[in-house]
């Protein structure tokens, strides 16, 4: 106590600040993998639903597009330029690439920006964010399904007759199915933050096509070389080509070329399996890395 008789102050006490936490939100599969692959089973059965509800034709509005197309290619590549021709499997190899492709373009196409569509969810709900991109491609891949029991059909149709080969299918089915899920994650995660993607995808699409052997084959035609070997080796750089040519010797023609014969032998083909392996590597990578953020990016 002072001389006056009053008491000084008591010191003021000032709580200890905490160092700031950084707050994370859900990785790319978080909640456990039973959770992962309900969600992911769920999100995908209603969006195939939910496509073709209240429509007269139903799964049907799928098929027409493809067949359009093919269509459409067919009289210009037989009638016009001649180049199918002479090739007696060409519309069936013609049908069998389009409806491969269209899958792997509409699923990357819808996977682009399937985050920012969810940004509600996202926002409010925490869940594994790599079932929003594979929900995309999942549902894409029940059309390309459906879509191939009508190639199967019109193949037996036209006269091909069952190879054993055919049982190796669901293998090629499985690398097409990983490969556009490697990009639909990498596009989905890059929409986030960079918006042009959706426009740089449209245009890489297009040029995908043309540089996968859809609308033309591979090897000799009536007995004289189509593209040069220089050419086809670079056009099997392109993991699609590799797998759609393949395709067609387990489906269609046993003599085509194969895949390693198209790109000149196994050394040739490394690159194409090295660029396969790095971006499904890559979109790993990335989509783990920037999962958590995605919410505070939207």
């Amino acid at each position: 106590m002072s001389e006056t008789g009053i008491s000084p102050p008591a010191p003021v006490s000032h709580p200890t600040q905490q160092p700031l936490r950084e707050v994370r939100g859900p990785s790319a599969l978080g909640g456990g993998r039973r959770r992962f692959f309900d969600l992911l089973w769920l999100m995908s059965v209603t969006e195939f639903r939910r496509t073709y509800f209240g429509t007269v034709f139903g799964y049907l509005w799928s098929l027409v597009r493809p067949l359009m197309l093919f269509g459409v290619l067919l009289f210009v590549f037989t009638q016009v330029f001649k180049v199918g021709s002479s090739l007696d499997n060409y519309p069936v190899l013609l049908l069998l690439g389009i409806v491969q492709f269209t899958f792997f373009q509409e699923a990357t196409s819808s996977a682009v920006a399937s985050v920012v569509v969810q940004e509600g969810v996202v926002r409010k709900t925490q869940f594994p964010r790599l079932v929003i991109p594979l929900a995309t491609v999942l549902t894409a891949f029940f059309n390309f399904l459906l879509n191939l029991v009508i190639v199967v059909v019109f193949i037996l149709a036209w006269g091909v007759e069952p190879m054993w080969t055919w049982l190796l299918f669901p293998f090629a089915v499985a690398a097409l199915f990983v490969f556009t899920a490697a990009v639909s994650m990498i596009l989905s995660v890059l929409y986030v933050r960079f918006r042009d993607v959706a426009i740089i995808w449209t245009v890489a699409a297009q040029v995908l096509f043309y540089a996968t052997p859809i609308l033309y084959p591979l090897g000799p035609i009536g007995g004289q070389p189509f593209l040069s070997e220089r050419i086809e080796q670079l056009l099997m750089l392109n993991p699609l080509a590799v797998i759609f040519e393949q395709v067609r010797v387990w489906m269609l023609e046993a003599d085509a070329p194969t895949a390693v014969e198209a790109a000149g032998g196994w050394l040739h083909l490394l690159p194409a399996f090295a660029i396969y392996v790095g971006l499904c590597a890559f979109a790993v990578w990335i989509f783990n890395r920037e999962a958590p953020r995605i919410a505070e990016e939207l």
